[in-house]
């Protein structure tokens, strides 16, 4: 399979700054390409360890973002083990929602790496308010994963009404609930939550990243996301998995992992989505600015 395009090279250099194109509006104007009209690059087997190499790169460039923000996950990991320790059930619920404001938090690292690319040095300040660049097309995407949190979580509550008589006392331990006597429901559970969780990632995976570098729609990212990973589903089958080790290995030392292992999965997003999704047809030439 021939390598995808390295993000870094000048034939793959973003087609202009998202500040300049964020007064045109989310819904269109010759700054903000249908998500249609962008090609697939084609991507290889070791293109997802060479995203996790760039991460792991920009992390190192610019630490104190990244920690900000492997902070902020790690704190919502706490809580939701506070949570946990009260009212298990509920845990299983939120639990979706920690997943689904990974790639909302991410943002900041996306533009950080964007930045880094650019040769500009990237701005703490700044990347907390980059959402509002696209406030439109990320309020729908938001919305559309709020509905599929919802879902998930009433799942999930009634996975766990039908497999348990009542509310069973774990004694805030994970274990307790993973033990074999409960087998059943972590079948059930599973199965049930891999179906949203694959639709998840199959709509959000480079879907953010589009809306915030190309100003496309909300929901045209969403489908041209899940048409990338239609297209090559062995290699971002293989990046799904290698998101989701690293993410359940951070986990395990009290989320205190996520410090570093979040922010470095961030950065090598926005590479993922730079390698995957290509210029617009319509797109500038190299070296030119982008139209105002």
């Amino acid at each position: 399979m021939t390598p995808a395009l390295d993000p870094s090279s000048a034939e793959h250099r973003p087609t202009g700054d998202p500040t300049d194109a964020a007064s045109a509006p989310d819904s269109g104007g010759p700054s903000a390409p249908g998500a249609f009209d962008l090609p697939l690059q084609p991507l290889g087997w070791r293109d997802p360890f060479r995203w996790l190499a760039l991460g792991w790169r920009d992390f190192r460039r610019c630490p104190g973002i990244g920690l900000f923000y492997g902070t902020a996950f790690a704190v919502m990991g706490g809580l939701l083990m506070k949570v946990f320790a009260a009212a298990p059930a509920y845990t299983l619920a939120l639990s979706a929602g920690f997943l689904l404001m990974g790639p909302f938090l991410c943002m900041g690292l996306y533009d950080a790496s964007a930045r880094l690319e650019r040769g500009e040095r990237p701005d703490l300040g700044r990347s907390l308010l980059i959402w509002t660049e696209r406030l439109g097309a990320l309020a729908i995407f938001c919305v559309v994963l709020l509905v599929l949190e919802m879902l998930w979580a009433r799942a999930s509550l009634v996975i766990f009404a039908v497999s348990f008589d009542r509310v069973p006392d774990f004694h805030g331990s994970l274990l307790r609930l993973v033990s074999l006597e409960n087998a059943g429901f972590i079948a059930v559970y599973l199965a049930v939550g891999g179906v949203f969780a694959a639709l998840i990632y199959g709509v959000s995976v480079v879907s953010i990243p589009m809306i915030l570098d190309r100003g496309t729609d909300a929901i045209g990212s969403g489908l041209m996301s899940l048409r990338l990973v239609l297209a090559q589903p062995g290699v971002m089958l293989l990046w799904a998995a290698l998101l989701a080790l690293a993410v359940f290995a951070a986990m395990l030392p009290a989320f205190l992992g996520l410090l570093v292992v979040a922010p470095v999965l961030g950065h090598a997003s926005w590479h993922a989505y730079r390698a995957a999704v290509g210029p617009a047809p319509s797109a500038v030439p190299v070296g030119a600015d982008a139209p105002g």
